[in-house]
This record gives structure tokens, sequence and C-alpha cells, in this order.
């Protein structure tokens, strides 16, 4: 995630404190900080339907919500590891929690779509600024056998957030309201800049001479976003529309800026290309982009399921997730511990074949599906694979890498999932949308049903499982062009930036 893993022995000599602040608080504020980071992507989903209700959005566009998200904390998260190098810990985690504090707000007080959406953008970009700094506090704090400790103690946190998100999410929503999802991050946020103000020492690397590629963070941002909005806006407009073609002529533009910017004009770019000829790296982001997207877009599709056909309410749509973010820990358990003995590949390709049987699967739902018969043992299954690509994954993005740049290597892969989990909710959202407008046509002419109902929303639903199935499939096919030899034990791979990679997991 951070750079500053590689600039660990070039940091300035620590300040004087005003108060002592033993290790456990140390850890305690990158670790609170980390938790929100994760848990807001996950703790929306299953207020999402309330959400999208009271602010007067259709399930295509309340999807928005989680993508603004994203998008931000994908385009800005390379920036923000940058920036605490160059501009210290202390003032980065304090910039990036006040701003993710401050959003959340903001988003608590929504009164409509644009406000919401607006929030949860700048709350992207806190938590871009935010988390890589997180870690940054870790690597330098602590030193010898209390390293990987603490950053197990952040791997564990960051995937707890991920876990329990989406049972969070339902006790807020149920109990309280869904505006409590994020105004349960302000007291939080308040606590951990306090404590950071009072005692987090100020440390920084005094031989950085990069610049901040704003510009690169913002051209990609851009570009995916239009693009995304191109997908989206299909659902209203033709592929052929004037409005569908605008879009995604500013998506090329951009996104063509994007990468002339990085090859010919940065001088520190934010993405520099050469590091994609480690061929175990490029296939690592490949499947991260693939398989991530597709498991992100399963929680989407699933709390819908479980809310508007199987009629739980917020509160039962959480537990129904529980036993999926057991599966997620189980998986990635197992898979840390087979790594050293079976390798990377075989486990890709496991993991990857898991998910196919698990989201084909699914694909087989219908209006009268239950829980235990129909959605818990795919939905499992989907989770573990999920787990079981993790690990392997953050290895073989940073097995073949330079080691000043296994920092930029495991950030990318995160950047990966962030940004192929925004694609396939778009586009499977937007499958799933007119799937479900085709099926209702049809049942009008037939037996003159003029309204959308149950069984049109679960063909919607169906359809996006069998194109998630199709494209956990081509992730498989990737996987086997990991060389052979990629391990767990490679000369350059740093087990930071691979259990940062895994903690990050929960996003």
């Amino acid at each position: 995630m951070s750079r500053a893993t590689n600039t660990l022995v070039r940091v300035s000599s620590p300040a004087p404190l005003h108060r002592h602040a033993p290790d456990w608080l140390i850890l305690s504020i990158a670790c609170v900080a980390q938790f929100m980071v994760v848990l807001d992507v996950s703790v929306v989903n299953v207020a999402l339907p309330h959400m999208g209700h009271d602010l007067h959005l259709s399930e295509n566009k309340a999807q928005w919500i989680i993508n603004a998200y994203v998008l931000t904390f994908a385009g800005f998260l390379l920036l923000g590891g940058r920036a605490a190098d160059l501009f210290g810990r202390r003032k980065v985690y304090l910039l990036g929690i006040g701003l993710f504090t401050i959003a959340s707000v903001a988003a608590g007080f929504a009164h409509s779509g644009p406000q919401m959406i607006g929030a949860r953008a700048i709350q992207g970009l806190g938590g871009a600024i935010l988390s890589p700094a997180t870690l940054t506090i870790i690597v330098t704090t602590f030193h010898g056998p209390r390293l990987p400790k603490a950053i197990g103690a952040w791997s564990a946190v960051a995937g707890a957030g991920g876990a329990v998100g989406g049972l969070a999410g339902g006790l807020l929503t149920g109990y309280a309201n869904w505006r409590w999802v994020f105004f349960i991050n302000v007291p939080f946020g308040i606590a951990a800049a306090f404590i950071a103000a009072m005692y987090l020492q100020e440390r920084r690397n005094q031989e950085a001479t990069f610049k901040l590629d704003v510009t690169g963070a913002v051209l990609v941002t851009g570009g995916l976003t239009a693009l995304i909005y191109g997908v989206v806006n299909t659902t209203s407009s033709s592929w052929t529309s004037s409005s569908t073609i605008s879009w995604f002529l500013a998506a090329v533009v951009l996104l063509g800026g994007f990468l002339f910017w990085e090859s010919r004009v940065a001088s520190h770019p934010l993405v520099p290309f050469r590091i994609f000829r480690s061929r175990p790296l490029s296939v690592a982001n490949l499947v991260m982009l693939l398989a991530g997207g597709a498991f992100f877009a399963m929680w989407y599709f699933l709390t819908y399921y479980f809310q508007n056909i199987l009629g739980y309410d917020a509160v039962r749509a959480g537990f129904a997730f529980l036993p999926m973010a057991v599966g997620i820990v189980a998986g990635a358990q197992l898979s840390s511990r087979l790594l050293v003995k079976v390798g990377v590949r075989p486990l890709l390709l496991v993991g990857a074949a898991f998910a196919t049987l698990g989201f084909y699967w699914l694909s087989l739902i219908t209006p009268t599906s239950t829980y235990g018969n129909d959605i818990l043992a795919p939905g499992f299954l989907c989770s573990f694979a999920m787990g079981l690509l993790f690990a392997p994954l953050a290895t073989a993005a940073t097995s073949k890498v330079d080691r000043a740049d296994a920092g930029l290597a495991s950030g990318l892969l995160n950047t990966a999932r962030q940004v192929g989990g925004s694609l396939a909710l778009a586009i499977l959202g937007t499958v799933a949308y007119d799937r479900t407008l085709q099926y209702d046509r049809l049942a009008a002419l037939g037996h003159h049903v003029s309204r959308l109902d149950k069984f049109g929303f679960v063909a919607g639903y169906s359809r996006a499982f069998e194109i998630s199935a199709a494209i956990t499939l081509v992730a498989f096919v990737v996987s086997g062009a990991l060389p052979t030899k990629v391990g767990h034990h490679s000369s350059h791979a740093r087990p930071v930036d691979a259990a940062a990679s895994a903690g990050a997991a929960g996003h």
C-alpha cells in the first residue's frame, strides 16, 4: 500500500514527545483508522435498499453510493501512500481521518442522491489518504520481532472490518437508522484524531525527492468515473445515444491522457509502467481485477435478493452474510498455511475454480429459493474461494519486483481490486437491469403483467451471477499464465507488503 515500507531506514529523527505513547496505543491508532476505512465499504451494502428508497434512487442508481467511495479510494490510494512519505505520517493521518470523519457526517445528513454521492466521494478520498498512513505508522514504529506481530494485528483488524460490515450495517439499519452507518464513524474518528494529535510522533522520509502525481490520480479517477457512468447511462439511453457516446469519449480522452502523462510527462509517475514487466505482478493484478470485481458484485445483488425477494429485514440480512464472512476468513487462513507447501499457482487455480462453481450455483436461484437450501452453500463457497486467493495474489504481485517497488506493487494490487469492483458493479448492475426489463416485457405480453415483479428481478440477479461465473472462469485461465516457480520464499518478496495486501482483503 504505502511506499513507506521501502524507506524505513531513511526517516527523520522523531521530535521529542510531550507525552509518552505506549506501543499498544500507537498500534490502536493505526488499527482503528484502518478498521473504519475497510468497514465503510461493506457496511453500506445491507443499508443500500433503505438508502435508495429514502434518497429516491433506483437499484441501478444506488450503486453509485458504493462506486463513488470505491473509485476515489482506488484513484488516490497510491497518491496517499506517497504523501505519507513526503509530508509525514502524523500530518497525513490527521488529514485523512479529518476528511473521512467530516464526510461521514455529511453522508449521514444527506437528503438527496447527489449529496450522498458527493459525500461518499470525499470519504473515499479521505480513506485513500488515511489507509496507507496507518501502515506507515506501524512500519516506522515497530522493529525486529515486534513488526510481524503488529502487522498481523493490523491485517486481522482490516480483515475483520470487511467481514463484519454486513452484520454491522444490518444491526445499525434495523435497530436505529441507515444514517447511523455513517454516524458511527464520528466518535471513533474524533477519538483517533485526538489521540494521534496528542501522542503520535511526526516521522517522514527526509530524502524523499519525488512529487505527488496529482494530475495522474485525477486523470485515472475521472476516466474510470466517465467509463462507469457511460455504462450505467445505457439503462436510460441506448448505447448509440449522444449522451452515452459522450461519456465513453470522455473516458477515452481521460484514460488516454493518463497513459500519456504517466509514460511521457510525469517526472514521478503515479504508476511507473516498467513495473508491469514482471509477469507475476501483471497476472496477479488481472486476476484480482476479475475475481475481486465479481465478488464485489455478489454482496450487492445478494443484499437486494435477501431484502426484496426473501423479505428479510436489515438485521436478518446482516446475519445472512455472517457465514460468508466466516468463509473469507477460513479461506485466507488455509491459503496462508498452504502457500509454502503448494505454491502460488495451484492455490490461484483452485480458488478461481471454486469461485466459478459457486457463482454458477448462485445463478440457479429462483423467487421461491430458500436461504438454507439455495444460498448458504454457494455463498460460502464463493467467499471461501475469495479467501483462498488473497494471500497467493499478494505473494505473486510482490515476488518478482525490485525491493524498491514492493510497496508500489502491493498498492497496485489493492487498487486493482477496487477498480475491478467498480467496473463489475456497473456492468453487472446494468446487465441485470436490462434482463429484468426484458423479462417484464415478455411477462406482460404473455400474462398481462404490467409491473416489475419478483420474477423479473430474480432473472436479473441470476444473469449477473452467470456472468460472474464467466468472469471468474477467465480468472482461472489467466492464473494458468503464472510462472510455476513463483512461491512464498522469493528473494524479492517482502512479508510486510504481502500482509498489507492480505489485510486489505476486507475491502
